[in-house]
């Protein structure tokens, strides 16, 4: 009974976090309709607004110029889809499948560096790459219970009885 109940907690997490994956694939794709969305719904004189506009422009002139370039937003919708597939594993099989949790969590702590780092080296705004930090710190937050819940799962799994059935021995 419990353990169904460990179980239907772990393939929420992971659903969550296999539909967010995928997701934020499918938001490099279309990225001038995205940046002119934002830019109607942003005050026109923000910060953000400014930058957006700015990125924007930048957007649409590689696009015109310089196509190929944008192969690197592809590359990276597709790289979001292959990664929320790998959780099917785990979604399926969570005890056998912990190493996918743990390396998801690897891959969060890891975003956070790389965020401040790559970001900083391409001028980005603090605001910007604390935005890019929260993907990580998002993920890590979904996928740590997941971890904790897989391990309590992998426990009862090794016990098949109940302690009371050990009692008598």
């Amino acid at each position: 009974m419990i353990e169904q109940i460990i179980l239907k907690r772990i393939r929420l997490l992971l659903l969550f976090f296999i539909v967010s994956l995928f997701l934020s694939g499918l938001t490099a794709i279309p990225v001038a309709p995205e940046l002119r969305w934002l830019l109607k719904h942003l005050p026109a004189d923000s910060m953000a607004a400014t930058l957006f506009q700015i990125v924007l422009e930048a957007y649409l002139e590689v696009q015109n110029k310089y196509s190929f370039l944008l192969y690197g937003y592809d590359w990276l919708a597709f790289a979001h889809f292959v990664l929320a597939i790998l959780f099917i594993g785990p979604y399926r099989n969570p005890a056998q499948n912990i190493w996918v949790i743990q390396f998801g969590l690897i891959a969060c702590v890891l975003v956070i560096p790389f965020a401040l780092i790559a970001g900083y080296l391409r001028g980005l705004p603090l605001w910007w790459r604390l935005g890019d930090c929260a993907f990580g710190i998002i993920g890590f937050a979904v996928l740590w219970p997941c971890y904790q819940l897989i391990k309590r799962l992998q426990t009862i799994q090794s016990f098949p009885f109940s302690p009371v059935q050990y009692a008598w021995l």
